[in-house]
């Protein structure tokens, strides 16, 4: 039988120096997908709060360094909690820490590297932006304690992925409104329907060894809960540009990334896990889909 995994160690990482293929694996740069899903809000928010050219320009090329650096962080404070769990699980059970290729004190260096260059980034944005910055630590740290006492672990996933929207509007605007607060929800729906998908591929595993999801929860009722997770980040999205001021191309243009959704619903086997993996992978081309929309409404 065929062990299904995401990890990727052909290709680019492959030729990578030996000493090295531990932490590319550990931060997921052989799966980029990740850093895309946190960057893309970050460039919703910047966008939609419209600040020059120049400046949108300086904040997506911060924003893009920043998103690969924390969600490695990200990445490395999950395995660590999770090394465990993760030797349990078919799809985990080759991730460094897991597996013993890397020790957690190695991991913990490679951690205070990368938030070193975070918090480097960090002090490039406006004070605002530096305080929601250092708030959303707490949500990167208890992210992975949620599956243990909670059904709803891709909630906090959401909380915790989505920040990247009203950091960026942050960035942008200097101010927290409520197109901040929808454009914040819409990336907390759109995180939990995704994510909901990608645990699919853990479902089996999850029940064997008492790991709660959203996948399990719903199970084969998941098709529904999807659609309104992807109605009501749609919904919102369109919300929060009403508040910004978008004009009518936004509302025109935000049929394609909806029609993408709509496709994910229709094409979910929950059953086929490496299905479940290109579905949620697919969601990249949603969030730029999105990133478009906002741009064409501000023009």
């Amino acid at each position: 039988m065929t062990i299904h995994t995401d990890i990727v160690a052909t290709g680019w990482v492959a030729r990578m120096p030996r000493g090295w293929l531990p932490y590319i694996l550990l931060a997921r740069l052989d799966r980029p997908i990740g850093t895309w899903l946190l960057f893309l809000p970050g460039i919703w928010g910047i966008l939609l709060a419209t600040p020059s050219w120049t400046e949108t320009v300086r904040l997506i090329l911060l924003f893009g360094i920043g998103s690969l650096t924390m969600r490695s962080a990200g990445c490395v404070v999950n395995d660590l909690w999770d090394r465990d769990i993760d030797r349990m699980v078919a799809r985990t059970a080759g991730r460094p820490l897991a597996s013993g290729m890397l020790r957690p004190r190695h991991a913990l260096v490679f951690l205070a590297c990368l938030l070193s260059l975070g918090l480097g980034i960090l002090l490039q944005l406006n004070g605002l932006s530096q305080a929601l910055g250092v708030a959303s630590l707490v949500l990167v740290g208890l992210y992975p304690l949620a599956k243990r006492i909670t059904w709803w672990p891709q909630l906090m996933m959401g909380f915790t992925f989505g920040f990247g929207a009203p950091l960026g509007y942050a960035a942008g605007a200097d101010r927290l409104d409520f197109a901040w607060a929808a454009l914040y929800a819409a990336a907390i729906f759109w995180d939990l329907g995704f994510d909901t998908i990608y645990a699919h591929q853990d479902r089996d595993d999850d029940a064997l060894i008492g790991v709660k999801s959203t996948a399990r929860l719903f199970g084969e009722s998941t098709a529904p809960f999807l659609a309104t997770c992807y109605a009501g980040a749609v919904l919102l999205l369109g919300t929060a540009g009403w508040m910004a001021g978008l004009h009518w191309g936004f509302y025109a243009a935000l049929a394609l990334p909806a029609a993408l959704l709509i496709r994910q619903i229709v094409q979910l086997d929950i059953h086929d896990p490496a299905g479940c993996l290109r579905l949620f992978r697919a969601n990249r081309e949603v969030g730029l889909a999105v990133a478009a929309a906002i741009l064409v409404g501000r023009l």
